[in-house]
């Protein structure tokens, strides 16, 4: 599943940004989405400096995989998430 967020419409409400960002990172995680693209747009790369500083953040960056800047449009992000099956010994009955 990938979800999409275009920053577009908000590029300059910051408090919006956020609250956007956040909202499509826990929906991400809700419906195990392994993908989601994030469009701040090229402009002077203000918000997707914004953008990076936000996924940085210890308690987001906890939350997904990697990050990629795609290489053919630097007005594009993509946030892979992965949701392997736990590790250990949990759930092995030992």
């Amino acid at each position: 599943m990938k979800l999409k967020l275009d920053l577009h419409d908000i590029f300059n409400k910051g408090h919006e940004i956020d609250r956007a960002l956040r909202g499509i990172i826990d929906e991400a995680v809700q419906k195990k989405a392994t993908l989601v693209e994030i469009i701040p747009g090229k402009g002077s790369g203000a918000l997707k400096k914004k953008v990076l500083r936000f996924l940085d953040q210890k308690e987001i960056k906890q939350l997904y995989h990697r990050v990629e800047k795609d290489g053919d449009n630097w007005g594009r992000l993509f946030i892979h998430f992965r949701f392997d099956a736990p590790q250990g010994r949990r759930g092995r009955g030992r």
